[in-house]
């Protein structure tokens, strides 16, 4: 299984629990390899190069499958020809968090800061062009309010940043930032996703807190290449589903939400993500660079 992004991530950490569930399942080792770089798309090589048997399957999330057709626009290869769209393993909500020397203590107080003094409030990014960035561009635009892009190489640096107080705000992934909200190190604001989060159940939605259309949420799932023969897709689409399953409880303490979407199914999912998100990278000005 390739997981184009470095270990210790929060996609390394359910690709691997995903990986135990496949072992079980497929009666043979699973190997994780980690092929981070360029949000994804080194990984995504890797696993083209090799035969499309079943054998090699690649581990992609929202930045790696739709972000970066609109990202990297002269890529070496179409993403949705090159890969088949195997198992929808679940979904991972955002959460909106400030820093505690902001005054801002609701999701409406922070937009209001930021409608007040246009560019004054600053949010800290992953990088341009990553969940995390284009989260708060949304988040902002969907507002009406403006906000100071700060990016950093990485969630680590920006969400010690936000930490110290040297920015205003994050829009990051769920996983990472239970326990720094409920040890009272940041401010949860709310969740990004379409209900509450089971992990942080106090904390309302985007919408509840009064921004009407606003969901974000990662994902991550399991494809094959291009020309996998459909037998091997089934199996992996049974032996994925079964995956999910048997890694339930350790997939929702990690932040998770479990799906079970296969074949069609995940594939009309994809479709409308590469719909709903081309113009909204394009609108936010992001570059690879």
């Amino acid at each position: 299984m390739v997981v184009p992004f470095a270990a210790g991530g929060s996609a390394d950490v359910v690709a691997r629990l995903i990986a135990v569930g496949l072992q079980e399942q497929l009666g043979q080792p699973v190997v994780v390899e980690n092929r981070g770089g360029s949000g994804g798309v080194i990984g995504s090589e890797a696993a083209l190069a090799a035969p499309s048997d079943g054998y090699t399957v690649v581990f992609h999330t929202l930045s790696s499958a739709v972000i970066n057709a609109a990202l990297y626009p002269k890529l070496a290869f179409d993403m949705r020809a090159s890969f088949v769209p195997v198992a929808l393993l679940g979904t991972l909500p955002n959460v909106v968090m400030v820093t505690q020397k902001l005054p801002a203590r609701t999701l409406p107080e922070l937009l209001a800061l930021m409608r007040t003094a246009p560019g004054r409030i600053t949010y800290a990014s992953s990088g341009a062009g990553t969940i995390t960035h284009l989260s708060a561009h949304m988040l902002a635009m969907m507002a009406g309010a403006q906000a100071t892009h700060v990016p950093y190489r990485g969630s680590g640096p920006a969400f010690a940043d936000l930490l110290a107080g040297n920015v205003d705000m994050m829009v990051d992934t769920i996983s990472t930032t239970i326990a720094p909200i409920k040890a009272g190190q940041v401010r949860g604001l709310a969740v990004t996703s379409a209900t509450r989060a089971a992990a942080l159940p106090d904390l309302p939605t985007v919408e509840e807190a009064g921004l009407p259309g606003y969901v974000t949420e990662n994902w991550h799932g399991i494809f094959a290449t291009a020309g996998t023969p459909a037998p091997v897709i089934a199996r992996l689409e049974a032996a994925s589903q079964a995956a999910v399953a048997s890694q339930r409880a350790r997939l929702l303490d990690a932040g998770l939400a479990p799906r079970t979407e296969t074949g069609a199914t995940f594939g009309a999912f994809w479709d409308a993500e590469l719909t709903r998100w081309l113009p909204i990278v394009r609108s936010s000005g992001a570059t690879p660079d």
